[in-house]
């Protein structure tokens, strides 16, 4: 054993944001280099279980049928802020796709040299290609990587983390070894979470009575062999994993979608499952409009914007979501709606001048009270626009909302109606005043980002307003499959592999017939029933109900501890993510103290971030730069410069 003196960092976490902070060290490391005139002696530990660059998520070997929910034009690994060192290579996904195109890596497979010869910038890549790009661009950065920097991959998991004294922190692997290292980054991605208590008796039963029950899980980690053909199968949840679970036992065991007259149409295999969906909402996410960039670019925001939250900011106010910024962005909903639809059906305001001009004026922050400017619209309205033609913005996530059904065909046929005619909007991209209302939301959303994670927002708003209804509200809406997969659900219903439940579904077992059991207050006939249920569902994203021996250990040491919030009423409220100091983001412990190396980057940031799910954004090629859309790149920088001003510990090496 000899003593050395040198930087030393492990990064818990190879995917995206672990893979980020490592190429941000580097990119650090040669810059510092090449400004001091000798090499920086910097040795970094990679864990994960999981190859590096993909991680769990984007492997590149699972099923080419799940699609990203983001286009080609949207994701990056590196960042593309000037004002940070530069990047020893890479580039955004949509120039790493365009570049295979003529210059394609040897180490390509076959399938995905297929995927690339057809995928445009507007179109949605496979998670696995997006995997490859991950890898590819990790293998770049370290072909480039500065002299006196050393990286070892660990594929295995961390099971603990603590003080070795000295400021030194022991990580301990599940194969037994030891590193000690100066700092840690927490980058751990989705983990492994407890079941809720309703899902361990639906789990509990199906192991009494031999029902198969398919828990919360990432879709490429689930052996969907295990369902059986030719019978029923009770799906809960609509969202992005649904289509990724349809998909994997439609076309996944052989089905096909068929172009016929202008729509599709679904040929079965004869291998599927009867499936039988069910959600909150009745219905599944809204599709993405057809728009060429991230944002519309019909639509700006005039209310909700990043000056506006300067002003905030210089006042001293930490602004409220129900009081200070959904009104904003309300407004900004409301005008993105109606100003595309005297644009695109010139018939529907008789005086678009005249309407255009009060709709201002009744929308305008200062005209009006908080109370009534609503009533101010409302008025406007009244005189200019038909009841056809409002916007129910509310109802936007709620299709179905306060109807019933006389049977679930009945539903189903309403489903199928709202899927096609959600996928028509889509089509009509920036000439639908629905879909500009939702772009709208969409532009919001990263400018909300930036109020939380900026200069944050009051604890009783983000419980009970940003947490407790916009979140599920503009994820319905904003977050939706490309308009392909309404198209092929549609197709799907009508071919009769796939029915509803319908809205406020109640879930349950019957114990005397062997079968899982779901129903309706709105549709009308015998409940739903099944020997299988699938959760469609993420594991959840809660630091205290998770699963990890790592984030258990360092709970349960108290090295970290989860966030409080504290409600109108005063009481404190457990938050999902853990309780850190900003910047950079840094975990607080049980006792109140802040632990100089520990570091913390991705999920886990839920109580101080919004949004902390969606990758880092490319710069559009044209509209608003927001300062949200490379901020996990920013947070990664801010760690990575910590650690290298920490400066050079002496640790014993073991040979």
């Amino acid at each position: 054993m000899e003593n050395t003196q040198s930087i030393r960092a492990a990064i818990i976490g190879a995917g995206p944001r672990g893979t980020s902070v490592l190429e941000r060290l580097l990119a650090h490391a040669a810059a510092r280099n090449s400004s001091a005139g000798r090499a920086l002696r910097l040795h970094i530990d990679v864990v994960d279980p999981y190859p590096a660059g993909p991680g769990h998520v984007w492997q590149p070997g699972q099923s080419r049928l799940y699609l990203m929910n983001t286009q080609s034009f949207y994701p990056t690994l590196v960042p593309q802020d000037p004002s940070l060192p530069a990047p020893l290579a890479g580039t955004s996904f949509d120039q790493w796709r365009v570049r295979q195109l003529h210059h394609p890596l040897p180490s390509l497979s076959e399938d995905e040299r297929a995927e690339l010869a057809v995928l445009g910038p507007n179109d949605f890549p496979s998670r696995a290609l997006y995997g490859r790009y991950l890898r590819s661009t990790l293998e770049e950065v370290l072909a480039k990587a500065p002299d006196g920097v050393t990286i070892d991959f660990h594929e295995t998991s961390a099971v603990s983390v603590r003080p070795a004294g000295d400021g030194m922190y022991d990580v301990g692997l599940a194969t037994g070894g030891l590193l000690r290292t100066g700092s840690v980054v927490l980058a751990l991605g989705h983990i492994p979470s407890r079941l809720n208590p309703e899902q361990r008796e639906l789990q509990a039963a199906a192991e009494q009575l031999g029902l198969l029950y398919l828990p919360p899980a990432v879709p490429a980690d689930v052996d969907w062999s295990r369902v059986p053909a030719g019978e029923p199968v009770l799906v809960r949840g609509m969202g992005l994993n649904f289509f990724d679970t349809v998909v994997a036992l439609t076309e996944g065991r052989g089905g096909k979608f068929v172009p016929n007259g202008g729509r599709l149409e679904y040929e079965p295999s004869g291998q599927e499952p009867l499936i039988i969906a069910a959600s909150r909402r009745g219905t599944p996410y809204r599709a993405k409009a057809a728009t060429e960039g991230y944002y519309p670019a019909s639509v700006s925001l005039r209310y909700l914007t990043e000056d506006a939250l300067d002003r905030f900011r210089t006042a001293g106010i930490k602004p409220g979501f129900d009081h200070d910024l959904w009104p904003l962005l309300q407004r900004d909903t409301l005008w993105a709606y109606y100003s595309t639809l005297v644009r695109s059906q010139p018939g529907a305001v008789p005086d678009r001048a005249a309407f255009l001009a009060a709709l201002e004026e009744g929308l305008h922050p200062h005209t009006h009270s908080a109370g009534n400017w609503e009533d101010s619209v409302e008025s406007v309205l009244a005189i200019h626009v038909g009841p056809r033609h409002r916007l129910d913005l509310a109802g936007l996530a709620t299709p179905l909302a306060g109807r019933s059904f006389a049977s679930r065909a009945e539903h189903d046929a309403a489903v199928v109606e709202y899927l096609l005619d959600d996928a028509r909007r889509s089509a009509m991209g920036e000439d639908d005043p629905l879909k500009m209302a939702i772009g709208a939301l969409h532009h919001g959303r990263a400018v909300l980002k930036t109020a939380v994670a900026d200069g944050g927002i009051t604890d009783e708003s983000w419980v009970a307003g940003l947490r407790g209804w916009f979140e599920s509200f503009v994820e319905g809406l904003a977050s939706g499959p490309p308009a392909l997969r309404s198209e092929q659900l549609a197709a799907l219903a009508r071919a009769g592999v796939v029915s509803f439940v319908g809205p406020d579904p109640k879930f349950g077992v019957d114990r005397r017939n062997r079968v899982f059991t779901a129903a309706s207050p709105w549709v009308d006939g015998p409940p739903a029933t099944a020997a299988t249920m699938v959760e469609a569902l993420a594991p959840g994203n809660r630091v205290s109900a998770n699963a990890s021996p790592l984030l258990g250990q360092l709970l349960a040491d108290g090295a970290v501890r989860p966030k409080l919030m504290m409600t109108t009423e005063g009481v404190p409220v457990q938050s999902t993510g853990l309780d850190v100091v900003p910047h950079p983001y840094r975990p607080v412990a049980a006792n109140g103290a802040v632990s100089k190396g520990l570091y913390v980057l991705g999920l886990q940031l839920s109580s101080a971030q919004w949004g902390t799910a969606i990758a880092a954004e490319a710069v559009p090629r044209k509209g608003p730069v927001y300062r949200s859309g490379q901020r996990t790149l920013r947070d990664a920088d801010e760690i990575a410069a910590a650690i290298l001003a920490s400066g050079p510990r002496r640790v014993p090496i073991r040979h």
